[in-house]
């Protein structure tokens, strides 16, 4: 078990997965308190990386393109106090955290795991039911309707119409963009068959965001949708099946069978250093490894 604790969080890494808990630390960001507990398996990640500074440093994970609906539902315009895929490290844990990046790299290269995009979401999104107000509505979803009402801000317009309620089944896409300087952010849901163009101001489809506090919590919203609808890989593909299967549980196998499968995999590791695919410190640091696990 490997372990950091923060104020802005503690990281821990059991060898099969990583729980992110958020801090209690005041500076820590409305988004990641609200969102939680993250476990991401260790087949989700395609790398780490912590970088030092002159005050903190950062631990960084990486996940594989696709594994992750909150990441794919914010295009990677979650800003760095709400992404919940960064520590901010205080110096005096540096060693600690290069320790951390260790054991968790020694992982990913024993077990083999591939940093190329996958077909299905890997982690579940938030949960449900969930509602958040900012801006100009509330946007609630229950796992199968989302809820749009609108406040005092609403554009008449928009308003005219009262409260919309659309189906899981006529989204097509969800979209969540963040202010930025003079441009408005949104939370978007494309419908089936009902496409629009009209700026979020004065689309019943979309809440306008306008950069306050409460903004990044839309992108829970836009995540527990992007978590039901079918995976964008296999969409593109034609496929439009259930991209959420659950997952079976690994055989449990025995200690005999787990120490043939750990001696297999070190004379893989010395066959691959000896042809030079592994460097020496490659090669010592996934042997420490798996001597740990025998």
């Amino acid at each position: 078990m490997a372990e950091i604790i923060q104020k802005d969080g503690t990281w821990a890494f059991d060898g099969d997965a990583l729980r992110l808990t958020p801090g209690r630390d005041k500076n820590v960001s409305l988004l990641r308190r609200e969102l939680g507990e993250l476990v991401v398996p260790l087949g989700a990640l395609a790398g780490i990386s912590f970088e030092q500074g002159k005050k903190a440093g950062r631990l960084r994970l990486r996940l594989r393109d696709g594994a992750d609906p909150l990441l794919h539902a914010t295009g990677g315009r979650l800003t760095e106090p709400h992404d919940p895929y960064q520590l901010i490290v205080e110096s005096d844990r540096y060693g600690v955290a290069e320790y951390f990046t260790d054991e968790v790299r020694n992982a990913l290269l024993l077990d083999q795991v591939p940093a190329d995009p996958v077909d299905e979401y890997l982690l579940p999104g938030p949960a449900v039911p969930l509602s958040v107000s900012a801006g100009d509505g509330t946007a609630g979803f229950d796992g199968e309707r989302i809820r749009l009402e609108w406040n005092w801000k609403t554009e008449d317009a928009k308003a005219a119409a009262g409260a919309r309620t659309l189906a899981l089944t006529d989204i097509t896409g969800v979209e969540w963009q963040p202010a930025a300087g003079l441009e408005n952010g949104y939370l978007r849901f494309t419908v089936r068959n009902a496409p629009t163009k009209a700026p979020p101001k004065y689309d019943p489809n979309a809440v306008e965001l306008w950069g306050f506090k409460k903004d990044p919590l839309m992108a829970l919203v836009a995540a527990a949708v992007q978590a039901r609808l079918p995976h964008p890989a296999r969409a593109a593909a034609g496929d439009m099946t259930d991209t959420r299967p659950e997952l079976p549980s690994p055989p449990v196998a025995s200690a005999e069978d787990d120490h043939d499968a750990l001696l297999r995999r070190l004379r893989e590791l010395g066959e691959l250093h000896r042809t030079g695919v592994l460097t020496d410190d490659e090669f010592a640091l996934a042997k420490q490894a798996i001597l740990k696990r025998m």
